[in-house]
């Protein structure tokens, strides 16, 4: 049985700068798709947020997830929201507050390296 103490995901820069990635993509996509629809806004905000809360690869977190997933699907979970933090400000927010959160999931992106090599292996 896999152990949540094997994966790298227990760095707290790590977690704590994918956490903050994860926040800033949720509020900017809400904010951007907001524009466009608030149904859209909210369908993006409840894939963003309730797809890596329902599915997760086990050992990954302290808790086992309610739907296991194999590695590669959650390093696909984790890039959206990734992406979601660097694309979506530039519509919603000014030009600094984008520059810097692609900067903050550029380096999410990087930290998350040995947690992404880890998944793969399981």
């Amino acid at each position: 049985m896999i152990q949540a103490a094997d994966s790298p995901n227990r760095s707290t820069v790590g977690s704590g700068i994918r956490f903050l990635t994860e926040l800033i993509g949720w509020t900017a996509t809400g904010w951007a798709l907001y524009r466009v629809n608030w149904a859209v806004a909210l369908l993006a905000l409840a894939v963003l947020i309730g797809l890596p809360a329902i599915f997760g690869t086990p050992g990954d977190r302290p808790f086992d997830p309610p739907v296991a997933i194999p590695g590669a699907a959650m390093i696909v979970l984790a890039f959206l929201e990734i992406a979601a933090a660097a694309v979506a400000p530039w519509f919603a927010w000014p030009t600094w507050a984008a520059i810097v959160s692609t900067a903050l999931a550029a380096t999410a992106i990087w930290l998350e390296q040995p947690r992404w090599r880890w998944l793969l292996r399981h």
